[in-house]
């Protein structure tokens, strides 16, 4: 993993000292018109490129995760870090392919029970709601209220295309991921040497806290993802919930969006379990409750120690403003760039070290203070 700092003064050691100019009122009016002009229109541009933006943001996350795993086996073999990084692809592309090999034929029997018994799981709560009079009147106002066959139509479509999209997009992040990790001291110091010198060495900490935080943030949501699809998965089993592994890898999935990605998998579990009767579902809901609560006041407490704190109602308005502002992309990455967004009001506006900003196990040890002379 590149180190910003270390490539700051490399930069400025190897850098020509830039000649002083004389100012005068003239090039001071001039230069703060220039910079406001240009402010403007970098703005301007910058919105008009967001989603290539969120694209590179997304690449530079596989590439975190990448240089992660590249570190820790270099750091076990002492091998060379361009073997390491290969060694680490094709041992993920592995990992993947040998799930799908094995748990794929499960997976897929999983799915289509899931598909298959959700109509019939949904005819099956229909029909115990018509029993009460206000549940008839629900049903009946909410069929008056239903899409017609067109409508239907086109949003299958426009879901088909979005799905397209999400897939070259997601190929497009892997590539890129991986360009990126293979070279990352050429692309860390290619994005330093667009800073000003005078702010070189201050914009290099605070990248290199951005890159921690980011890295102890993967770490905790992978363990957390985990935890929620196993226990999720056990849990639905338990009770007698069909495909209950499916929707328990829907959840672990889901999971990478906290607080909002677990309704993905509430909606076909609760079906499902009613579909098989009420003391199934009550203790469907019962598991889905039990494992939410052990993740937010068990499990994420606990990786907090080490991992990035993030508050739970900075996370929450984070999706919200990123999902309005920036679609569906907004909402998959928008806890990262949450954290982002902290350590930069962090490091630039409350003006706090990169220790106190990172405040973690994996933090780089203070420097020791300057011995001063009598």
């Amino acid at each position: 993993m590149p180190n910003f700092t270390e490539q700051s003064d490399q930069i400025s050691r190897e850098e020509t000292p830039w000649r002083t100019v004389r100012d005068n009122f003239e090039r001071r009016v001039f230069r703060g018109t220039a910079i406001v002009l240009a402010t403007i229109a970098a703005a301007y541009v910058l919105w008009l490129l967001i989603d290539l933006l969120l694209l590179l943001f997304a690449c530079a996350l596989v590439s975190l995760i990448l240089l992660t795993l590249t570190n820790a086996v270099r750091a076990r073999t002492r091998l060379p870090f361009a073997l390491s990084l290969g060694l680490v692809v094709l041992g993920l592309v592995a990992a993947i392919g040998g799930a799908f090999y094995f748990f794929g034929t499960t997976m897929r029997t999983e799915f289509a029970e899931l598909a298959a018994r959700l109509p019939a799981a949904w005819e099956s709560v229909q029909g115990s709601i018509r029993n009460s009079a206000i549940g008839a009147a629900m049903l009946e106002r909410a069929q008056g209220l239903a899409p017609s066959g067109q409508t239907i139509v086109n949003v299958a479509t426009g879901a088909l295309a979005a799905l397209g999209g999400a897939l070259s997009g997601l190929v497009l992040v892997l590539v890129g991921g991986l360009y990126l990790a293979a070279q990352p001291a050429l692309y860390a110091g290619g994005l330093l040497r667009l800073i000003p010198p005078g702010a070189r060495a201050s914009a290099a900490e605070t990248l290199d806290a951005i890159s921690v935080s980011l890295r102890n943030w993967l770490k905790g949501q992978a363990l957390g993802m985990i935890f929620v699809g196993l226990g999720t998965g056990f849990g639905l089993w338990l009770v007698g919930v069909p495909a209950a592994w499916a929707i328990g890898l829907v959840a672990g999935l889901a999971e990478f969006v906290p607080y909002l990605g677990i309704f993905v998998a509430v909606i076909p579990a609760v079906i499902l379990g009613f579909g098989q009767g009420t003391d199934t579902g009550l203790w469907t809901i019962g598991v889905l409750i039990a494992v939410q609560q052990l993740q937010g006041n068990l499990v994420m407490p606990l990786l907090q120690n080490r991992m990035v704190d993030l508050p739970p109602a900075v996370t929450i308005f984070g999706i919200i403003a990123a999902g309005i502002l920036f679609g569906v992309a907004g909402v998959l990455l928008a806890t990262p760039l949450t954290i982002v967004v902290l350590v930069l009001v962090r490091r630039l506006y409350l003006e706090e070290d990169k220790q106190e900003v990172l405040a973690s196990g994996d933090a780089p040890p203070a420097p020791p203070p300057p011995v001063t002379e009598p």
